[in-house]
């Protein structure tokens, strides 16, 4: 992804904008590729008080990515939008709009819908750095480039509320398609389910995706993804990182209490003065559950350059385990592909992992609509390249921080009374 748009999606209202675009390109945490003359970030952060917007932000790329997934089987009785609650929000179109590379080619995808129908979209490539529309539609009217294959059956499977691009997905030209795939299969961790939408994974699946790597048998299979020799090899590597004590996950039979037949489960084993010694998930501490989940789908998007969004990244993780995760993302040598980490946290010991352009700052107006704006924005003194960005961020020089009342807090949990 280089740039995401969205206006009227929950608490964003007029249209904020994320640029993975790098400012400080001369970094070996950023990407080059051939066509396109700046250089791209592989991880964005996204910072603010509670209830400022930070997981919204998150929420609309979610939100488009399972659109392109899911609009053309479940989109018939209209679409689930979920719109700014608030003055003109039910009432307005919600625009997104998507900038991405996909097989070195640089894409733009624009959108706009409300509830009823899809008002506008266009895809449009840019091959050797110059614009081609691939498609172009005003409602129900729709024109293709010509030349590219599949049209008439995309055109059969249009309808008001079905998505070009999903359609073309399905029967398409393979630009259509690579494109959609790309926008529908990105992974998402922590993000609710959306209203009227299921994300390309079941709800569960960020657990099963670590755990197949385990019970599969063929999870040992060599991956170009990482410098390690199995995909197998390198789950149980990251998991010492939340536990060094950890030896080995092994898989075993067990008998379903519900069914006759048996269930695959996984032990931790550990070695405590040369005697084995195992711990079932649910027995291992919240840290280490927490870890075990992103292990399968970060190896996941490493190994096939995709997209991660992770909503409070912080929750029940050691800041040590965080910022090894924004590691693996920035190292070239671990992110060969250009998988990209965007999430949300306030965890501001990881702004000593980040530059000062993979920060982003979430604030809500008085018409309780949510901004968002770059660190990389604020000029001078107040974000040098080499500035303690963990304690400028604490000291409120970039705003986006909670602002608290002690005493209302005191009285509100009744520690003192005002007198009459």
């Amino acid at each position: 992804m280089l740039r995401f748009q969205v206006s009227n999606h929950r608490s964003i209202l007029d249209p904020v904008e994320l640029s993975m675009i790098a400012v400080d390109e001369d970094r070996a945490a950023t990407r080059s590729f051939e066509r396109l003359s700046e250089r791209v970030l592989t991880v964005a952060g996204i910072y603010g008080p509670n209830a400022s917007g930070k997981s919204n932000v998150l929420d609309a790329i979610a939100w488009l990515s399972s659109a392109v997934a899911t609009s053309l089987r479940n989109w018939d009785e209209g679409i689930p939008r979920d719109t700014h609650r608030f003055g003109k929000g039910p009432s307005t179109p919600s625009t997104f709009d998507m900038d991405l590379v996909v097989h070195g080619v640089r894409y733009s995808y624009q959108l706009e819908l409300d509830d009823s129908a899809i008002l506008y979209e266009s895809l449009c490539s840019y091959p050797e750095r110059r614009r081609r529309t691939l498609f172009e539609r005003h409602e129900n009217e729709i024109g293709f480039r010509r030349g590219l294959e599949g049209v008439p059956g995309i055109r059969g499977l249009l309808t008001p509320t079905t998505l070009t691009v999903s359609a073309g997905t399905r029967v398409g030209d393979p630009q259509i398609s690579d494109v959609g795939r790309a926008l529908a299969r990105m992974s998402t961790l922590g993000l609710r389910q959306p209203r009227g939408l299921r994300f390309p994974m079941p709800r569960n699946g960020n657990f099963d995706s670590t755990k197949r790597l385990f019970l599969e048998e063929h999870g040992d299979v060599r991956t170009r993804a990482l410098d390690v020799t199995s995909t197998r090899a390198a789950a149980r590597d990251l998991l010492r990182f939340a536990d060094p004590e950890i030896d080995d996950v092994q898989a075993y039979e067990t008998a379903d209490q519900f069914s006759e037949r048996s269930r695959r489960r996984l032990r931790f084993i550990r070695h405590i003065d040369d005697e084995p010694i195992s711990l079932e998930f649910e027995d291992e501490s919240a840290g280490t559950q927490t870890w075990f989940r992103l292990v399968g789908p970060a190896l996941g998007v490493l190994k096939r350059g995709r997209i991660l969004l992770i909503d409070e990244l912080d929750a029940s993780l050691h800041p040590r385990l965080s910022a090894r995760l924004l590691e693996l993302f920035q190292d070239p040598r671990t992110n060969p592909r250009g998988a990209q980490l965007i999430f949300s946290t306030h965890d501001t010991s990881l702004l000593n992992a980040l530059n000062r352009d993979e920060v982003w700052l979430t604030e809500k107006d008085s018409d309780s609509a949510t901004s968002l704006k770059a660190l990389a924005e604020y000029r001078g003194e107040r974000v040098r390249k080499s500035l303690n960005l963990e304690k400028a961020y604490l000291q409120g020089r970039f705003g986006a921080v909670p602002e608290i009342d002690q005493a209302a807090v005191r009285e509100a949990i009744g520690l003192f009374h005002q007198s009459a």
